[in-house]
């Protein structure tokens, strides 16, 4: 979720890692069960403060780099399946479609699809981790899959 959101696998793993440090410190006397949504929120709630801060950054900061090629973690998974030539090229494009389909989404419809759909967590733990009502996440679950549905149609199955 943090790598989608901020496009830089850096940055991502600095959020995980604060959002880690949080959970321990906060939270570290909670039972295990307690500690994925808690985690999520935690996480949810440091990408927002990065949102914040590359905004206002952004706006006195002149951006006078060079665009570097960053390394795509989807294109680089490595398949534990032997493929075909054409399979493979086939699943690459896929994948790629889904990434660009992911990023175009609203950030509410991406964290609620990737808390169900990719974390596993039911309706009440994707509420509390995104502090929203259990029928907000129905909607934005139920949106982004319907976005997703439309755009990827021909990629996906």
């Amino acid at each position: 979720m943090a790598r989608l959101a901020t496009s830089n696998t850096e940055e991502a793993l600095d959020l995980v890692q604060d959002a880690m440090f949080k959970l321990a410190e906060k939270y570290g006397d909670r039972s295990e069960t307690e500690w994925p949504p808690l985690f999520t929120k935690i996480l949810q709630s440091k990408i927002k403060d990065w949102y914040r801060k590359t905004s206002v950054r952004s706006r006195y900061r002149v951006d006078l780099s060079v665009s570097e090629e960053h390394e795509d973690p989807i294109q680089t998974a490595k398949d534990t399946q032997s493929l075909t030539p054409d399979k493979q090229v086939q699943t690459d494009d896929s994948m790629s479609k889904l990434q660009e389909a992911l990023e175009e989404l609203p950030l509410r419809q991406q964290q609620a699809f990737l808390l169900r759909a990719w974390e596993g967590l039911d309706v009440k733990q994707t509420a509390a981790a995104m502090s929203c009502a259990e029928g907000s996440v129905k909607t934005h679950y139920s949106r982004a899959v319907h976005t997703l549905r439309d755009q990827l149609g021909e990629h996906w199955p």
